[in-house]
């Protein structure tokens, strides 16, 4: 008997739609009667019942789109879940066919299981593309250029909803009728230069299907000797869509790429691109992700684990694909000198690439470094530290040099005073002579927790350091200026070292001095005689971010760049990547993140950027540093849901603000993915705690 529409025993009718299914239609429309006692797992085996379809249901799970949330929990009853009769649910499968575009910009339809947290997305992707440590990478969304002129939604906690097709968005790429408003790149609506679906295509063992730029199927364009070429389109070949070009990335033209990367042209714009970041602890389907719909893999956090070309041969070349294209695409800013060492490593990567390796001396150079290594762990846990004198562990270097020095002020002439310097322990003290170093001293630095930033032309032979030390009016400038590459290498090693509270004593005093000396080294004029031009047949602008072709002529830059090369023809394939990495690592803009905030009690809006081991007020127009807290004085951090308040208890203050360009979520994953990547052990073969992950990461929603 029924009673305005329910019968009498509680029963009422619930309607599902099942995607996915065998017929011409692919989907089809059951109804159920149940009652609000029936579970999940029953729902499901009586839907399959009814279906009376012979196939395999095992990925199927059940979808609500009006709560925006799976039903997995199948011992849970429709009660328990508050589904009730005017709940319309979806049965449809957990893995679906997503478009990955990788950091080097390649593109892989890969089969990613939309029903687990993205933190666990990443995970199983990682895998399948042979990529080490996971913990160090996330998906982000594909951002339109419209995306960087304003804070958007994003920061409300709120996706813009795409416009789709009801008739394609529940079809697979079996049947495939796919849509082309979200799986393309260029955010125009027309087709990627990176991506080029085929209904007939196969797929790989793997169950990816690659595409690259300037391979068959992937653009109407090809490259040719570093240059454009119409070509006609062939049908997808597999032959190279092997692991080869995820070690090796197919060179990219630049303004192909640029079409789809974002430009940033200020630091509201680059903290813009960073409320793209999806929430680790929820799914991709529940952050409106649908199937064939482009997510961009990127680097995340920029600490690189256990780093080692014996294995990461393919992690080396994203986070080196990574590093350029932020650097062309002028999301990391750079000088003139350094943008020209950057497109030699490039350069160089590109002609090794073409040339068969030589693994067998790589392998025996990677094992002596593995026992290198092993041995320089060993010495630090005995010793501590990494000593001057073996016998005295106790004694810590000093430095103390003349030098010059400048502390600007608003209105006043640069002039800078040659004074006498001594650095001891974090402590910088500069007299006004050497016969003056027993007495009061014109001025004392303790460097702890101070922003450090080069300030060099190797042309021009200026060797600055520029040093934001933290006081209670803010951040003091003071800039330094040596004399020789030399002094400078071991003044910058004692100043980024004293930043972050160790002294020359620490281990890593001497290969921070070697590193900045490398880098330095690789900026050089050669001495020996430069291969012209018409000897190596490349496009400079392919190496070159934009606003430095607008200064040099391409003939003059292919000639600066050569010149440039020849201080690193001699480096391997690996090898030149590596360094490439290194010199990023040493730019002052690398690894910091930024987000465009409101500190409470104040009204103007603020840069904020994390970094690894630290988080920076910064100007909004400048990106200079106001003040800094290190994550060593962080006694907690949190979030007010309410008042979408980020909350950041320090030893000497507690801060509080709300971010413009992006939910408050992302800020206190990233805090906590840095802390979470710090805890790390040197035990390889540790298990990745994906427990304590979300801890960290979840702000204890």
């Amino acid at each position: 008997m029924l009673f305005q529409g329910d019968y009498l025993d509680g029963s009422w009718d619930l309607t599902i739609l099942v995607t996915d299914v065998p017929i011409p239609e692919r989907q089809v429309e059951k109804t159920l009667r149940v009652k609000g006692d029936l579970h999940i797992g029953g729902v499901m085996f009586r839907l399959v019942e009814a279906l009376e379809i012979a196939m395999d249901w095992s990925d199927h799970a059940l979808w609500w789109p009006d709560k925006n949330m799976w039903l997995k929990h199948t011992r849970s009853t429709l009660d328990q879940c508050g589904v009730q009769a005017d709940a319309k649910l979806q049965f449809t499968p957990m893995h679906k066919i997503v478009s990955v575009q990788l950091p080097d910009l390649q593109v892989r339809e890969m089969r990613v299981d939309f029903s687990v947290d993205v933190f666990k997305s990443i995970i199983q992707v990682s895998k399948e593309l042979g990529i080490r440590h996971p913990e160090e990478l996330s998906f982000h969304r594909k951002l339109e250029k419209e995306d960087l002129k304003r804070n958007n939604n994003l920061a409300k906690g709120i996706v813009r909803k795409k416009k789709r097709d009801p008739s394609n968005q529940n079809r697979t790429s079996n049947g495939s009728n796919l849509s082309n408003n979200s799986g393309n790149l260029n955010g125009d609506g027309s087709g990627s230069p990176y991506i080029s679906r085929s209904p007939a295509t196969p797929s790989t063992p793997q169950g990816t299907l690659l595409r690259t730029p300037g391979t068959p199927g992937s653009s109407p364009w090809s490259t040719y000797n570093g240059t454009m070429s119409p070509s006609s389109v062939h049908s997808l070949s597999f032959v190279d869509a092997t692991d080869y070009q995820l070690v090796n990335s197919p060179l990219t033209p630049t303004r192909v790429a640029l079409d789809v990367l974002p430009r940033p042209k200020s630091f509201s714009e680059k903290a813009r691109i960073n409320g793209s970041w999806m929430d680790s602890s929820r799914s991709l389907y529940e952050q409106e992700i649908r199937e064939n719909d482009v997510v961009c893999l990127r680097y995340k956090f920029f600490t690189f684990y256990d780093l080692n070309p014996k294995y990461d041969a393919i992690r080396i070349n994203q986070i080196y694909g990574q590093a350029k294209w932020a650097l062309i695409s002028e999301e990391i800013d750079c000088t003139e000198e350094e943008m020209i060492m950057f497109a030699a490593l490039q350069l160089q990567v590109s002609l090794q690439s073409k040339e068969p390796q030589n693994d067998t001396l790589d392998n025996n150079h990677m094992e002596e470094d593995d026992i290198d290594a092993a041995l320089t762990d060993l010495q630090i846990s005995l010793e501590g530290t990494s000593v001057s004198s073996p016998g005295d562990i106790t004694h810590i270097p000093e430095l103390s040099d003349y030098l010059k020095f400048f502390k600007p002020k608003k209105f006043t002439l640069k002039s800078f005073k040659r004074c006498w310097f001594t650095f001891k322990d974090t402590h910088v003290a500069v007299y006004k002579s050497k016969e003056d170093a027993n007495g009061t001293a014109l001025m004392r630095v303790n460097l702890k927790g101070c922003e450090v930033s080069p300030d060099v032309n190797i042309t021009n032979q200026k060797y600055g350091i520029k040093l934001f030390v933290p006081s209670s009016d803010g951040m003091n400038e003071v800039w330094i200026r040596c004399d020789t590459e030399h002094q400078y290498a071991r003044w910058m090693a004692a100043c980024r070292l004293a930043s972050k509270g160790k002294t020359m004593a620490d281990s890593s005093y001497d290969s921070e001095v070697q590193s900045i000396t490398a880098f330095l080294s690789m900026q050089h004029t050669p001495k020996d005689p430069v291969v012209t031009p018409s000897q190596i047949n490349f496009n400079a602008e392919d190496f070159i971010a934009p606003r430095f072709l607008r200064k040099l002529k391409s003939k003059q830059l292919a000639t600066k760049i050569l010149e440039a090369h020849a201080n690193v023809r001699h480096l391997a394939l690996v090898d030149a990547k590596m360094s490439f990495i290194k010199a990023c690592q040493a730019l002052p803009e690398y690894g910091i993140t930024y987000f465009i905030v409101k500190f409470q009690g104040s009204k103007k809006e603020e840069l904020l950027g994390i970094a690894s081991n630290r988080i920076m007020r910064m100007d909004l127009n400048s990106g200079d540093a106001l003040k800094t807290w290190r994550y060593s004085t962080m006694k907690s951090w949190n979030v007010n849901w309410e008042a979408k308040l980020v909350i950041v208890d320090f030893e000497e203050e507690k801060v509080a603000f709300a971010c413009l360009t992006a939910d408050c979520k992302i800020i206190h994953e990233f805090i906590g993915g840095y802390i979470f990547c710090s805890m790390r052990s040197t035990d390889k073969n540790q298990a990745l705690n994906e427990e304590m992950f979300h801890k960290l990461t979840g702000g204890w929603s």
